[in-house]
């Protein structure tokens, strides 16, 4: 079943994302597999979480510095503060987002991913994979996969879930990313885990390196207004503290919420006309987008200049709400709409 953005639901899944409020679920048989689990799966790795919250270094997007100080080898810190210790790399690996199952397969693994969610559809070996649900994992099948290794993201997951994966001495951890560097620090920090760090600091490097070439050749260029909808009615789109907002930014736009106060602000109709942008970007894809119908729908605003100009564009969902390795190619599909004069052409690879 496909799960599109439409105007009588806001839950949905955002690749890494959801918006709205989750579903709660009722989970039969945790007394059970609490019998059975209590002692912890066999080769699980010893856990502790701490609950500072973890400072980072302030860095710069292409710098590559890494995002954790005065941290023990294996000792790893996700993005709620809580410290968790690996005495080996994990063998048997759970991910709870789309975003965090493309970095894993990005840096090398395979095998070890032994479950994941029903919208992890990239690379196609993911599909493969069992699946634990999404909103609401199933705590019975996560816990009948044996992982020595759950990753999530924040913003959908439930605080009795991780109780509950924490009572059974089942390792989670939280991943939550604000910025592009974010993303290339997790899949950096995700490398370390699981012992794939050349891998990983390869792909990250060559990230780094395309962001550069392409940032180079926008320099000094006008920054056309651009409005990202994710959702049409009521009208949701990308603020500061979001990492697509500093998507558009590197791709030489300007944000049309650029003010808002929030990572994923609603507007009104009346800001849009306002802020009056020069293109209108709908995601679109097999699990989520906006409907073309809602997209035609805009046309009627004949005052934007991005309707006068026929402006509407429609991008690939994935590429840009899923915050893992392709969001180099989300990037370079807004440099192309923002500044299709820009050439492409040599960069690193």
């Amino acid at each position: 079943m496909k799960n599109r953005v439409q105007s009588s639901r806001l839950s949905k899944p955002w690749g890494f994302f959801i918006l709205g409020s989750c579903v709660r679920h009722v989970i039969c048989g945790v007394v059970a597999w609490w019998v059975i689990f209590q002692c912890g799966f066999p080769g699980v790795m010893v856990l502790a979480f701490d609950g500072e919250m973890m400072k980072r270094r302030q860095q710069g997007i292409l710098t590559g510095m890494p995002f954790m100080a005065n941290v023990a080898p294996r000792t790893f810190v996700d993005d709620l503060g809580r410290k968790l210790y690996l005495a080996n790399p994990p063998k048997r690996i759970v991910s709870l987002a789309p975003s965090v199952t493309e970095i894993l397969f990005a840096i090398g693994l395979n095998e070890e991913i032994v479950g994941v969610t029903e919208f992890c559809d990239f690379p196609p070996e993911a599909l493969a994979k069992p699946k634990v649900g999404y909103a609401t994992p199933n705590l019975e099948t996560i816990l009948g996969l044996q992982p020595q290794l759950v990753l999530a993201p924040r913003s959908f997951l439930r605080a009795d879930l991780i109780t509950k994966l924490e009572q059974l001495k089942i390792p989670i951890f939280i991943l939550e990313a604000h910025t592009v560097e974010d993303i290339l620090a997790h899949i950096q920090l995700l490398g370390r885990m699981v012992g794939h760090s050349e891998e990983a600091n390869a792909q990250a490097a060559l990230m780094r390196k395309q962001l550069a070439s392409l940032s180079s050749r926008l320099v000094d260029l006008p920054r056309p207004t651009l409005l990202y909808i994710l959702n049409s009615s009521p009208l949701i789109t990308v603020g500061p503290g979001s990492f697509i907002h500093r998507l558009i930014e590197l791709a030489g736009g300007r944000n049309a919420a650029e003010h808002a106060v929030a990572p994923y602000p609603r507007l009104t109709m009346e800001e849009v006309l306002r802020q009056n942008p020069d293109i209108l970007l709908f995601p679109v894809g097999r699990q989520e987008g906006i409907s073309q119908v809602e997209q035609d729908s805009w046309k009627r605003w004949t005052t934007l200049a991005a309707v006068q100009h026929g402006k509407l564009f429609q991008v690939d969902s994935d590429l840009l709400n899923r915050p893992g390795p392709r969001i180099l190619e989300g990037l370079k599909y807004l440099v192309k709409i923002l500044h299709p004069e820009v050439s492409q052409d040599n960069l690193p690879n």
